[in-house]
């Protein structure tokens, strides 16, 4: 399983709740990695959470910096603040300045949540809890870093900086797994589907950093399947995404949102149709459940991963 599978979920910090949710998958095993997000008014509180419980977990997942720049708060009136103004941004005048505003607000991202996070790897040290992380590990709320300008910015902080990059992630979702599903295709809603397609165009920039900097190349999944990883879905297409994978010799990381979010949790941070839309949503419960059932799915629970 470790060698082709990631099981993964995002968006800790976002909430208390969120974050427990989280915790209670990690506390199971059921998590290889998480992501941190940190420009929330719950990062702080999140955190100390997951410090005091650390030394109890049966082994600290990897721990992924989650870039946040259409919903987290930010000392910058320049940057747009949805992925389609940002897509915008990287073919207009304002091109440049966008680009500098980013750079700073990301390498702030950058450095608060990494300091956090070998905070945990020391924690997880001194109580005798493996993990294995070793380098940087990035990736983005609703997947902004493939966005042009954002991933300039990106690349240009990286290099600045000389971070220690162990893993990028790469929304790159094969999309014929989902096709020869039929009796599933009216579950694919046709906005993931043109997510789909539009990050796919944008991927083969990641693929290349990855061949530049001896970094593993990746799928990921939980695009066409956003808000409904429920066990039965995942199962029916888990042989056919896991037989991509292998054939391209990449790993795979299992997307979820297990974390749900309750109502007076919001703040001003957040984009308040997403927020309920999304992170109020009982399908992040569902995915939850799918976690922690994760095992149960074959080609797991017969270890042939």
């Amino acid at each position: 399983m470790k060698d082709y599978v990631d099981i993964h979920a995002d968006d800790y910090g976002y909430s208390i709740n969120t974050s427990l949710d989280i915790l209670e998958c990690m506390k199971a095993g059921k998590l290889d990695s998480f992501s941190i997000i940190c420009n929330t008014k719950w990062f702080d509180e999140s955190m100390d959470l997951l410090y005091k419980e650390i030394p109890s977990l049966p082994f600290l997942p990897l721990i992924s910096i989650h870039l946040n720049i259409p919903e987290g708060a930010s000392d910058s009136d320049i940057i747009p603040m949805s992925w389609g103004k940002l897509f915008i941004s990287s073919y207009s005048l304002k091109r440049k300045r966008v680009k500098e505003e980013l750079k700073n607000d990301l390498k702030k991202q950058i450095d608060k949540t990494q300091e956090a996070i070998r905070k945990c790897i020391t924690i997880a040290e001194e109580n005798g809890i493996e993990c294995k992380q070793k380098g940087i590990r990035l990736d983005s709320h609703i997947h902004t870093h493939l966005i042009p300008v954002v991933w300039d910015a990106l690349i240009e902080v990286i290099e600045e900086e000389k971070y220690d990059i162990e893993y990028i992630r790469n929304p790159k979702e094969p999309l014929m797994p989902f096709l020869k599903n039929i009796s599933l295709i009216h579950s694919y809603g046709l906005a993931n589907i043109l997510k789909n397609r539009i990050l796919m165009l944008y991927s083969g920039k990641v693929d290349r950093y990855c061949d530049e900097h001896n970094l593993a190349k990746m799928y990921m999944w939980g695009l066409c399947m956003s808000g409904h990883m429920d066990y039965q879905r995942v199962e029916k297409v888990f042989p056919e995404m896991m037989k991509e994978a292998k054939k391209k010799n990449r790993k795979l990381e299992l997307l979820f949102h297990p974390g749900r979010a309750k109502k007076d949790e919001y703040s001003k941070e957040m984009n308040s149709d997403y927020f309920k839309d999304a992170n109020l949503s009982e399908n992040r419960h569902i995915e939850k459940n799918t976690v922690m059932n994760i095992d149960e799915i074959k080609g797991l629970r017969d270890g042939k991963y």
